[in-house]
């Protein structure tokens, strides 16, 4: 990739006066595309003694990627003008019979490789603001849903809810405050968070327990763990070693203010009515089928409001909608709408569609609902564009006879 690159800013600088600047282009751009490549290389050679990936692993994968969409794009739009030039060139031959002196293709044109350029450096200040601002552009996502057989007492009741903070992965602490004070500032009557509080060791959120344990609700704060948060993606010295550090990360959860609900139920209460909040362990579709719901849903009576804290949105797919208890609303997230994609004039699209059925926002299926959180940090990826990090609010309605 890195040649055709070249070849082709070769073309775009072939006419310039200054010898200099055009060696600079041409070995600027060299260096630049290898040195990342290189970099990106050996910071993965650290990457199981770091316990997982850091911000710097994070960023290194990111130009890299960066690079190549980047890269990518310029290609495809020389390459179509040289099969352009190809075409020409064999259709001139037969049709003029050009002496064999004559070069067979022509020249490649210069605007070609300026229009390459031009589309090429949309993606790369796509990137590049996803990775700078994009990732701590955070957003509030509203959403009041109503219900028949809602008590009277909780009719207007709020929930704010966060997801995926991955703590390992910030780089900017003020950044991540300003999430922090937005979704303080939100006075939800219940905090909940779905999950993936690292992404794989409990010591990456230590630093930030002061911060996060600021959220705070006059109903209380309750939490779940995630597929990330157990430490299976990294090498541990011994399983002694990982059932130690998930034991600390449940710690954590603690001092944070957050109840921790492993495959149990809370009563939420309010003017002498009540609902219950059932809290279930890590289930996915293929992997970590930790979370036992029948276990969770017990002593919870049957004709109870219930809300549902569940990761992985599989889960309510394959064990929630059509369970025989009925469970009226589940949070969840896991997804992160992969980070990347399209939200704006009724369209809405993220390549996360191809592997999840249900991976932003509201569903209903026969009224039983499932909200899924954009995540609030990042993961691998140290950006987003187009799917920014969220903070959720949820109003519950009574619904008007």
């Amino acid at each position: 990739m890195d040649w055709y690159v070249i070849h082709g800013l070769r073309s775009l600088t072939a006419d310039w006066q200054s010898r200099p600047w055009r060696l600079i282009v041409l070995w600027g751009y060299a260096v630049i595309s290898i040195g990342v490549t290189v970099v990106f290389m050996a910071g993965f050679g650290s990457y199981s003694t770091a316990k997982g990936m850091t911000p710097f692993h994070e960023w290194m994968l990111s130009l890299l990627l960066t690079f190549f969409i980047t890269k990518l794009f310029f290609i495809i739009i020389i390459s179509l003008g040289d099969l352009g030039r190809f075409l020409y060139g064999v259709g001139d031959n037969i049709m003029n019979n050009k002496p064999e002196d004559q070069p067979f293709f022509p020249e490649r044109r210069k605007f070609i490789v300026q229009a390459a350029l031009l589309i090429a450096a949309v993606p790369f200040t796509g990137f590049l603001y996803a990775m700078i601002r994009g990732k701590y552009d955070y957003k509030v996502h509203r959403t009041t849903i109503y219900y028949d057989d809602l008590p009277e007492a909780f009719d207007g009741f709020t929930i704010t809810q966060l997801s995926d903070i991955h703590s390992g992965s910030f780089d900017n602490v003020t950044a991540m405050q300003r999430g922090i004070d937005l979704a303080k500032s939100q006075k939800s009557d219940l905090f909940v968070f779905t999950g993936d509080l690292v992404n794989n060791a409990a010591w990456e959120i230590e630093q930030y327990i002061d911060r996060f344990s600021q959220l705070k609700a006059p109903y209380g704060q309750f939490s779940i763990l995630g597929n990330h948060d157990y430490g299976d993606y990294i090498p541990w010295a011994s399983p002694e070693e990982k059932a130690a550090n998930l034991q600390k990360l449940k710690r954590h959860h603690g001092e944070l203010g957050y109840r921790l609900l492993l495959n149990e139920n809370v009563v939420i209460e309010k003017g002498g009515q009540k609902i219950s909040l059932i809290g279930v362990e890590n289930w996915g579709k293929g992997f970590i089928q930790i979370g036992d719901l029948d276990k969770a849903l017990s002593g919870v009576d049957n004709d109870a409001f219930k809300i549902l804290l569940s990761h992985d949105p599989t889960h309510w797919e394959e064990k929630v909608r059509y369970n025989p208890t009925d469970i009226h609303l589940t949070l969840a997230g896991h997804t992160h709408g992969a980070q990347f994609g399209i939200e704006t004039a009724g369209i809405k699209w993220s390549p996360v569609k191809y592997r999840y059925l249900d991976w932003a926002g509201l569903i209903n299926h026969q009224n039983r609902y499932l909200y899924v959180n954009r995540g609030f940090g990042f993961l691998a990826f140290s950006g987003r564009l187009g799917i920014w990090p969220e903070i959720t609010v949820i109003t519950l309605k009574r619904k008007v006879a």
